[in-house]
């Protein structure tokens, strides 16, 4: 890559020749914007195949295994070493490690640190943005984002007379676009907001703002929940930048009726397709994580009481531990209401709903783990004689013999068994969650035994709370998020706030079908394709101008209903998921990001 790069002779006239796309999350694994960039960014680079540069922070600590650092060109070194000696800003420049190996430049920008009150002052005087009583999660970013606009305006210098783009993902990136527009106005901008500050503030308070959000003053309740700073920078980048961009139709609304601005276009976010399997790739997976499901249920429900492994379903949520903007209280409620009509029906399949949320913990259940390794231990015994029974059977059957107990056991073996399996046995009913919570009054919990969902003997629908990250090696069910999701057959994301959504749709795409609602981004914009459709693999939650008890029953119903499916429905179900997942591939997708540059150019 130099200044002299030839430009692609695929490219329309409008399209730019340097491209610079900047986010917190670049490098840095701390959001669902890093999702989006890590799965576009095989799209970006074939479109972008020179000149293209990702910028983030420079954190070591999290860079272990995603970053390879290289030694730059000589005219990046030289910019490096100028912005190093007139700033006290450091460079590191390499690759990041995801699918497509991008070029990125992350900042250091420890030294640089002492211009944070000046910076500050000058967006008071520029902007008129107050950051007086802001803390460090506004100032770090804020001095971070000015770091790249300086960056950026030395580096589109190394390309005299051709087109450059700087592409700025939510406020945290702002201060970026607000220099470059102050210092280098050639440069066409595009900002992005995935959430406004003022609506997931709202939503996060559990305020029901769509109903009324015409009568909303944001000036009031910026001041009341205290993100003026916040709020501000990211009003005055939105009306800053060449294009403003959202991620969905109902975020572009909020948007205009939080920051004054509409929407220049839409930049949905979508699936890699080379990272999903095929179909007959994830029937086969999806057996073999379900039967790790079902190994987890025997030494979590087993010791209690049991039930048919075969006709249980596992449900599932995932999410930050937003209670009511992610609608947890939502689903609760209708498992509640799932499980009385399962029971009045004689349903015989059980649910096994999981709660995957995040929270504080002490440690696994020393009673889970008890039973965990009392389970080991039987299984370890039946494999040590799997082989002798083996031959067992085939001489019995060779010799014409009767196949029984005497024929396949000594009596010691059997006796041993069984009194390995008495260990196994606990009184009481299973916990609802597999970790001691720091929090003593958490709201799953509370909610869960308000409703009436305790993991009873009679219950048909048993709940799990499992408040860790999946790893894969966790000491329970020693999945990744991934193998859980794969062998799961129903998750469940009821959202009340969601811009986009991007959960429901990596569900789908791994071909198990998904509830959303018709208050996320995704859930709006699948809308069409799953109209009037039996199975329609993604399902649609009415959840705009509908009070609660009404989207518990009508939640309920939908559980109900998909609970009563026979296998081949299912399938159906599935096949129909990853169909739709296929719509919002970045494929596709990805022709909005090269159209909002092209507008870029061409406004400026």
């Amino acid at each position: 890559m130099n200044a002299k790069t030839i430009i692609s002779k695929t490219k329309t006239p409008e399209s730019p020749d340097v491209v610079f796309e900047v986010a917190w999350e670049v490098g840095n694994k701390v959001g669902g914007i890093w999702t989006v960039l890590v799965s576009k960014v095989e799209q970006m680079i074939k479109h972008y195949p020179e000149n293209y540069f990702l910028l983030g922070p420079y954190f070591a600590e999290k860079l272990k295994g995603e970053f390879e650092e290289e030694p730059p060109e000589e005219n990046i070194k030289d910019v490096f070493k100028a912005l190093e000696q007139e700033q006290g800003l450091r460079f590191h420049w390499g690759k990041w490690l995801i699918k497509g190996e991008p070029r990125i430049i992350l900042i250091d920008f420890k030294d640089f640190w002492p211009r944070a009150n000046q910076i500050k002052t000058d967006l008071w005087s520029d902007d008129q943005i107050d950051s007086i009583t802001a803390g460090n999660d506004f100032t770090e970013p804020v001095v971070w984002a000015t770091a790249c606009g300086l960056l950026i305006e030395k580096l589109a210098e190394l390309f005299p007379g051709k087109k450059a783009v700087a592409h700025f993902h939510e406020w945290l990136s702002g201060t970026g676009l607000l220099y470059l527009g102050k210092k280098q106005p050639r440069i066409g901008t595009v900002f992005t907001t995935h959430a406004t500050t003022l609506g997931r503030t709202l939503a996060y308070n559990n305020v029901d703002f769509y109903g009324f959000i015409d009568s909303i003053n944001p000036e009031e309740e910026i001041n009341r929940f205290n993100i003026k700073a916040k709020h501000q920078l990211e009003k005055a980048v939105t009306h800053q930048a060449t294009v403003f961009t959202t991620v969905s139709a109902i975020t572009a609304w909020e948007a205009e009726h939080f920051l004054g601005r509409k929407a220049d276009l839409l930049l949905p976010n979508g699936l890699s397709e080379s990272q999903f399997p095929s179909f007959e790739e994830i029937t086969i997976q999806h057996r073999a994580y379900r039967n790790r499901l079902r190994n987890f249920l025997l030494f979590y429900f087993f010791p209690y009481y049991a039930f048919d492994l075969e006709q249980t379903l596992f449900f599932f949520t995932a999410c930050r531990y937003e209670f009511r903007a992610k609608g947890l209280d939502i689903f609760i409620k209708s498992l509640a209401l799932l499980n009385e009509k399962m029971r009045e029906s004689h349903a015989k399949k059980t649910v096994v709903a999981f709660f995957l949320v995040p929270s504080g913990v002490r440690g696994i259940k020393t009673d889970i783990l008890e039973s965990r390794e009392f389970l080991e231990d039987i299984k370890n015994s039946l494999e040590e004689i799997s082989h002798e029974t083996q031959e067992k059977v085939l001489y019995a059957l060779a010799e014409d013999k009767e196949i029984s107990e005497e024929t396949l056991f000594n009596k010691d073996f059997l006796f041993n068994i069984e009194k390995k399996f008495l260990k196994l046995k606990r009184k009481g009913t299973p916990p609802l969650s597999t970790h001691d919570l720091l929090n003593e009054h958490d709201p799953i919990l509370n909610l869960l035994q308000e409703s009436g969902l305790d993991n009873k003997p009679d219950d048909k629908v048993k709940v799990v709370f499992y408040p860790i990250y999946l790893s894969g090696h966790d000491g329970l069910a020693n999945l990744t998020y991934e193998e859980f999701l794969k062998g799961s057959h129903l998750g469940v994301f009821p959202s009340f706030y969601e811009p986009w959504g991007y959960t429901t749709l990596e569900t789908a795409g791994y071909g198990v079908p998904a509830l959303t609602s018709d208050l996320t981004g995704f859930g709006r914009a699948c809308q069409k394709y799953i109209a009037d459709k039996k199975y329609p693999g993604v399902f649609l939650l009415k959840r705009t101008d509908t009070k609660d008890e009404e989207a518990v029953e009508s939640l309920a119903d939908i559980l109900f209903t998909f609970s009563q499916y026979q296998a081949k429905e299912r399938v159906e179900n599935k096949i129909h998921a990853k169909d739709l997942s296929v719509l919002f591939g970045w494929k596709k997708l990805v022709k909005n990001y090269f159209k909002a540059h092209q507008i870029a150019i061409k406004n400026k």
